[in-house]
């Protein structure tokens, strides 16, 4: 019997995010039990499990956002099936998906995963870079996002990205442990997350790279241990601070889309990314 014919396609509902988080978990992944859930409401989370009932052993995810672009991420294999072309029918299942809203998929793709994704016809856009570092302990406490602050940073990010997700950045600013800093004239935005392994920082959205790391100083001040960001490559200021300030590259990405799309050109106002599974 072929592996795929052992398999089960699903789609995820809320009762499966403990099994999704433990696949991500097993890959050393950031994301967490909100972002899994998020993926499940907001989109659609294709799935393959080993028999009718048998555990998760595969998923890819689709977030539709506004203005007719939708994101690909969450493309996850267990160890023992991988290399049997999983991956590659789940994600045909999220662009087909995706297509049939009328929007363009689109995703941040690892070297490796780039090839791939070029052989079935995503082009590349800009390149980006996860940075890793370690900060000291934070000197105040985190303090809850006002709620008025989501329509500003909302609007902030639409303008940052080309596309709407306000209802996104609506729930990172309702998580525990959310801090969100506004610039003094409200042009720009960061927020700082808890994440499974480390505070993720972004987006991260400013008038010029001066503002942008200014913003980015205050949200490290507040945030103590590891630290993930995700920052374009055409920020070569912001760059040298990171490596100054101790962070390390951790890995590579591009963005790349099926189709001609904003978000895959990195806007004059976006400093910081939400991460490759959200853009």
């Amino acid at each position: 019997m072929a592996p795929s014919e052992a398999l089960t396609s699903v789609i995820l509902g809320p009762d499966d995010v403990p099994e999704g988080l433990a696949l991500s978990d097993a890959a050393g992944w950031n994301q967490t039990a909100d972002d899994w859930r998020l993926f499940i409401t907001q989109g659609r989370v294709f799935g393959l499990r080993d028999g009718d009932a048998g555990p998760l052993v595969a998923t890819a995810a689709a977030l539709p956002y506004e203005g007719g672009i939708g994101w690909v991420s969450m493309v996850l294999v267990n160890p023992a099936w991988q290399h049997r072309g999983l991956a590659t029918a789940l994600m045909a299942r999220c662009v087909a998906h995706l297509r049939s809203l009328g929007a363009t998929p689109v995703l941040d793709a690892t070297p490796a995963g780039q090839q791939a994704y070029l052989r079935i016809g995503f082009e590349d856009g800009f390149a980006l870079a996860r940075w890793e570092g370690t900060v000291a302990d934070a000197a105040a406490e985190p303090r809850p996002a006002p709620p008025a602050d989501a329509a500003t940073v909302s609007a902030l990010d639409a303008q940052a990205n080309g596309c709407g997700r306000g209802f996104l950045l609506t729930d990172f600013l309702q998580r525990a442990g959310t801090r969100v800093g506004l610039s003094p004239a409200r042009t720009g935005f960061v927020i700082a997350r808890e994440g499974r392994r480390a505070t993720q920082i972004g987006p991260l959205v400013a008038d010029d790279e001066s503002s942008a790391l200014s913003l980015l100083q205050a949200a490290l001040a507040g945030a103590s241990g590891r630290v993930f960001l995700d920052v374009p490559e055409r920020w070569a200021a912001l760059r040298a601070w990171l490596e100054q300030a101790g962070f390390a590259r951790q890995r590579a990405f591009v963005r790349m889309s099926l189709g001609a799309a904003p978000i895959a050109s990195v806007n004059d106002r976006l400093f910081v990314l939400a991460g490759p599974e959200f853009g």
